[in-house]
């Protein structure tokens, strides 16, 4: 698998002819990772994981199925009939990938605020992708994990942990759009010397074999 890491949380995995886009959202330049996508992956409803306006023009230029958790379908809208809804523990196939769902709810980011559906994948058993969660995924290994390394319902010690849970042959950053280049930098040094295993932030744009 070929994988493009845009900004913030958005990847495009491109496997056996097949184009497999997660979480297209407003801090990454979701247009061009949709070029051509078969098939979406969306973890939750919240804006930085999914663009509504750049997901509703390339449905316009090309038709594709959207899959997330059913409380999606409200946030989609007239564009609702795309989406197929997906439950904590199925398996499925987008894009000519296999694909496996766990979590199933957002992390908590205050008493006040609502907690939401929200779902993590594991994409053809090798990358894994928990959106705005810390779920380990307990069924099997995972070889490469993107992280969510900054955000307003973690903290460093909690996202530590979570790396060493899952225990990947290697890391990823995600989720840091809103850090400026102090703070990538401590969180880098940080990560690296602290979560146990190979760890990275890649540039948007960046591409990886898995």
């Amino acid at each position: 698998m070929r994988l493009t890491k845009y900004a913030h949380s958005c990847l495009r995995v491109e496997h056996d002819g097949g184009v497999l886009v997660v979480d297209p959202g407003v801090f990454s330049d979701a247009a061009a990772a949709l070029d051509g996508a078969d098939a979406v992956l969306i973890t939750h409803e919240h804006p930085d994981h999914l663009d509504l306006a750049a997901v509703r023009l390339q449905l316009d230029r090309q038709p594709f199925p959207i899959h997330g958790p059913a409380s999606l379908g409200e946030a989609l809208g007239d564009a609702a009939d795309v989406l197929r809804p997906v439950s904590v523990g199925e398996s499925f196939t987008a894009a000519g990938v296999a694909v496996r769902a766990y979590g199933g709810r957002h992390a908590v980011i205050h008493p006040d605020i609502p907690v939401i559906d929200n779902l993590g994948y594991l994409i053809n058993d090798v990358v894994y992708h928990p959106g705005d969660s810390l779920v380990v995924p307990d069924e099997t290994p995972v070889d490469t994990l993107f992280a969510p390394i900054h955000a307003p319902w973690s903290k460093f010690s909690e996202v530590v942990d979570f790396i060493r849970a899952v225990a990947p042959r290697r890391a990823y950053a995600l989720h840091d759009a809103l850090l400026n280049d102090n703070g990538l930098g401590v969180l880098d040094r940080q990560y690296t010397a602290m979560s146990g295993t190979e760890y990275q932030r890649l540039e948007p744009g960046s591409r990886v074999d898995v």
